[in-house]
C-alpha cells in the first residue's frame, strides 16, 4: 500500500520558519523522483521543489532561496526547510513522487499538510 505522509505544517508569523517532512512507504523509493507542491484557496495546485533520486533540486521561480528541499534515500522520507515565510506561502503543501522512468505528474500523492502565515 502506498503512502505518503506529510507532517509538519501549522501557524507560523511571518519571516519565519517551517519544516515540512514526508514519509514515504509501499514503493520502490529509489526508482521515484520527489516533490513538494502547494496550493492555496481558490487556485491550483502549483511545484514549489522538486528533487530527483540522485541529483540536485529544482525550485519555482517564488522560492527565491528561501526553501531547501532535500531526500533521506536511506530513511524513504523527503523534506523541505522553509525560511523567511510570507503571508503568500500559506497553502496545503503536498508531497509528491514521480517515477523517474515515466515522468509526467506525480503518480502518488501525500494528503496534504496546512501551513499558514499570519501574525
Amino acid at each position: 500500500q502506498v503512502q505518503l505522509v506529510e507532517s509538519g505544517g501549522g501557524l507560523v508569523q511571518p519571516g519565519g520558519s517551517r519544516r515540512l517532512s514526508c514519509a514515504a512507504s509501499g514503493f520502490t523509493f529509489n526508482d521515484y523522483d520527489m516533490a513538494w507542491y502547494r496550493q492555496a484557496p481558490g487556485a491550483k495546485r502549483e511545484l514549489v521543489a522538486f528533487i530527483i533520486t540522485e541529483g540536485g533540486p529544482i525550485y519555482a521561480p517564488f522560492v527565491k532561496g528561501r526553501f531547501t528541499i532535500s531526500r533521506d534515500n536511506t530513511k524513504r522520507t523527503v523534506s523541505l526547510q522553509m525560511n523567511s515565510l510570507n503571508p503568500n506561502d500559506t497553502a496545503v503543501y503536498y508531497c509528491g513522487a514521480r517515477s523517474r522512468f515515466l515522468g509526467g505528474d506525480p503518480a502518488y500523492w501525500g494528503q496534504g499538510t496546512q501551513v499558514t502565515v499570519s501574525s
